[in-house]
C-alpha cells in the first residue's frame, strides 16, 4: 500500500483556502465600492439643506 502524501494534501487545502479568501476579498471590495457611492449621495443632500 502506498503512503499518503500529507504535504500535498496540506498544500492543496492551503491553496483552496487562499483562493476562497481572495474571492471573499474581491466580493467585499465590489460591495464596498458600490455601497459608499449610494450612501454618500443621500447623506450629502441631507446635510446640504441643514447647513
Amino acid at each position: 500500500m502506498a503512503k499518503t502524501n500529507y504535504s500535498y494534501e496540506k498544500r492543496s487545502r492551503e491553496l483552496e483556502k487562499q483562493k476562497k479568501k481572495e474571492e471573499k476579498r474581491k466580493k467585499k471590495q465590489a460591495q464596498n465600492s458600490t455601497e459608499p457611492q449610494d450612501e454618500e449621495t443621500p447623506s450629502d443632500t441631507s446635510q446640504t439643506p441643514q447647513s
